[in-house]
């Protein structure tokens, strides 16, 4: 689309107007704007930006994630590279800007600030302040990502301010993380430069740090779900809110992507100009992103879409070229090396059998569409002097099994999954990316595993003699291969999922944040059961 013409109902974002007009685009760029009356209807407007993602959590590559994002109008992403870095270290971040160079795509990457996330986990790599400097220094990274260890913020933690101070020093701003955290906290970890926070959980605590003056991200992703309870913040602050996907599953990214955040805030009654900021215009200067805002001079970033209710997009455009028509992608694919640190053994049945040294013990809780899980529990009957899954209560066996060397697997049990049969496994589980599986027996549990390690990597379910797995050899969460073709095997193996019982919108994420234990309450390690709310381990029996 380079030196050519576009016209339709252009929506300027900036001067907050719609009007009848014609971009002319040249080498890239919008070379001049003309106000003039056309017959073209559709509408033209900034492209869509995500304000937070782990790009990893669509189990695709970079230059994957951008095919099908691209199908949305979506143009450009804030990028944690959090996910790779805590397997691969500073070695992983640069694989992801190296291969997302390869694609049109504006991904903006961060330097991870929490790597490993905590102390209470094993993790493949560290990300040291020396090494954050390092990465701030590149043009490629343009923030600090999200500040987790929020406690070592509040009692000034020095590796955690020079961090900090790292990203000042670099005049790059800092994303926050602080589930929950209100009052004097709250307004510590804010003065101490943090500018954004997408974990809040309530319009109360959004409404504290926007008091204080955080920026906040309403997150819509696969399994965590906070745009209900935050948008009617929208219209009220609208400078200060910005939408996110945070995780996103590859088969819900083949269905929509920011694109659907704003056709359900326009349902919602909130101004067309708040939703199209919340979308391009508040994250591109927040962050100073290289993405344009259908200015002259700017970057031909748009999109162009039938409407401004549904925002069924016609076509995207980066750069001035078009890069997806009628939801079909004209990026092609890209041949990219496996990069991976994977290096345990195949466990026994033996090793993950719990005694009944008491019948009443602590359960995690899981909450659809959440990150929070409860603490709760459980009295189970033990058979042959051990505890087993009681689907009766719900109640199912979760372990984590340690993926960087061979250790003795984590065990815990957990409510509200509802699988009746079967076990699923993954090792894209937060923050570390050990394996974490559930399931009702323990021959499938260990078999699901063991799945995913034979892999070094993937998702997977086993039933008897039924074995579902997509491989995962990219760092040991994500394919490199077609991401259409990734999603429709990921599709197969959740549906199989909800087939044998499981109630819940999206179990693999839910799984995985089953062992984050920066997010309350009670959580799974590969070292053992975590108390969220203490910040320390605590035992199986309650």
């Amino acid at each position: 689309m380079n030196n050519q013409t576009i016209s339709g109902q252009i929506v300027d974002v900036v001067a907050k107007r719609i009007f009848s007009g014609t971009l002319h685009i040249e080498n890239g760029k919008i070379s001049k704007i003309i106000e003039e009356s056309v017959s073209e209807n559709h509408y033209i407007i900034p492209g869509f930006v995500d304000a937070h993602v782990h790009v990893e959590s669509s189990m695709l590559i970079p230059s994957e994630f951008a095919r099908l994002a691209v199908c949305h109008g979506s143009v450009a992403t804030i990028s944690d590279p959090h996910e790779i870095g805590n397997v691969l270290g500073v070695k992983g971040v640069k694989y992801m800007i190296n291969n997302g160079k390869k694609t049109p795509y504006k991904f903006h990457f961060g330097a991870p600030s929490c790597v490993p996330a905590t102390g209470f986990e094993t993790a493949g790599a560290e990300i040291t302040v020396d090494d954050v400097k390092d990465l701030l220094a590149l043009s490629e990274i343009h923030y600090l990502t999200e500040m987790m260890n929020f406690p070592g913020v509040l009692f000034d933690d020095p590796e955690v301010l020079a961090k900090i101070q790292a990203a000042k020093d670099a005049g790059k701003p800092i994303d926050g993380h602080a589930p929950g955290l209100m009052g004097a906290d709250v307004q510590k970890y804010i003065n101490a430069g943090i500018t954004t926070d997408h974990e809040c959980f309530t319009k109360a605590e959004a409404l504290e740090k926007l008091k204080y003056g955080m920026k906040i991200l309403i997150r819509e992703g696969s399994a965590a779900k906070n745009f209900d309870e935050l948008i009617s913040l929208l219209n009220v602050y609208p400078d200060m809110i910005m939408f996110c996907s945070d995780d996103k599953h590859p088969n819900d990214l083949v269905e929509g992507h920011i694109n659907t955040l704003a056709k359900r805030a326009i349902a919602k009654g909130c101004n067309i100009m708040n939703v199209l900021r919340a979308c391009s215009y508040n994250i591109i200067k927040h962050y100073n992103m290289n993405v344009g805002l259908l200015q002259e001079n700017d970057p031909a970033d748009f999109c162009v879409v039938t409407d401004l209710k549904d925002f069924s997009v016609i076509k995207t455009v980066i750069n001035g070229s078009l890069v997806a028509e009628n939801n079909k992608t004209l990026i092609p694919s890209v041949d990219e090396e496996l990069v991976n640190n994977f290096n345990c053994s195949p466990i026994t049945i033996d090793q993950i059998k719990v005694p009944a040294i008491t019948k009443n013990i602590k359960v995690i809780e899981v909450e659809d569409g959440q990150l929070v899980t409860k603490k709760s529990t459980a009295q189970l009957t033990p058979i042959d002097g051990y505890l087993e899954s009681d689907t009766t209560q719900d109640v199912l066996k979760m372990v984590v099994v340690n993926r960087y060397f061979n250790a003795q697997p984590a065990i815990a049990f957990v409510k509200n999954y509802g699988l009746q049969q079967g076990a699923l496994a993954s090792c894209v589980a937060h923050d570390s990316h050990n394996i974490i599986a559930v399931g009702v027996s323990d021959e499938d549990i260990v078999k699901a595993i063991n799945l995913v390690v034979e892999q070094k990597g993937g998702v997977s379910l086993a039933n008897g003699i039924e074995e579902l797995i997509l491989p995962l050899p990219v760092a040991g969460i994500m394919s490199e291969k077609n991401g259409y073709n990734v999603a429709d095997a990921y599709e197969k193996i959740d549906l199989r999922s909800k087939e044998l019982g499981v109630k819940l919108q999206a179990p693999y994420m839910t799984m995985s944040f089953c062992a984050l234990l920066v997010i309350p309450e009670l959580k799974l390690s590969d070292k053992g059961l975590f108390d969220g709310n203490k910040f320390e381990f605590t035992t199986l029996e309650n």
